[in-house]
């Protein structure tokens, strides 16, 4: 669906995120075989009481995505893409996740973003047509007195 990635500077991932991040990529490749409905509401269902995620944290996760599979280096951005929003939950924060398609030629394709920006993409995903987005829950009013 894509062009392949890969980490600029390969880092190893410290021993205590490994499992998160391998977590993350299993989810991310049970997910990816799931039809779209079934993706949009498990992700639905993830995003709630996630705090929006910063550029620099999507980044770090997609990174560590990047270092834990190289399947997800590759074409899979639909695994990619799942995979880092899945590790970023994990971790306590949500990016909007995109899927999209260009029709000439026809493209698909699956990614991450935060405070507006695409996270580990070599073009601007503005080529594509957003088809699916699901942006971080909005936060919720504090509880406290009705105003009249």
């Amino acid at each position: 669906m894509t062009q392949p990635q890969t980490v600029e500077r390969r880092r190893k991932l410290p021993v205590r995120q490994r499992p998160a991040a391998l977590a993350a990529v299993c989810a991310g490749r049970l997910l990816a075989h799931l039809p779209p409905r079934r993706i949009r509401a498990v992700l639905t269902l993830l995003r709630r009481r996630a705090a929006p995620a910063t550029y620099q944290q999507a980044r770090d996760a997609h990174d560590a995505i990047l270092s834990t599979s190289v399947r997800c280096g590759g074409r899979h951005c639909l695994q990619r893409s799942l995979a880092t929003v899945v590790l970023c939950r994990i971790r306590g924060v949500w990016p909007t996740w995109c899927i999209g398609v260009r029709t000439a030629p026809f493209v698909a394709h699956a990614w991450v973003e935060a405070e507006d920006h695409p996270v580990g993409e070599p073009h601007s995903p503005d080529r594509y047509r957003r088809l699916i987005v699901i942006p971080p829950s909005r936060a919720q009013a504090p509880q406290g007195d009705p105003v009249p």
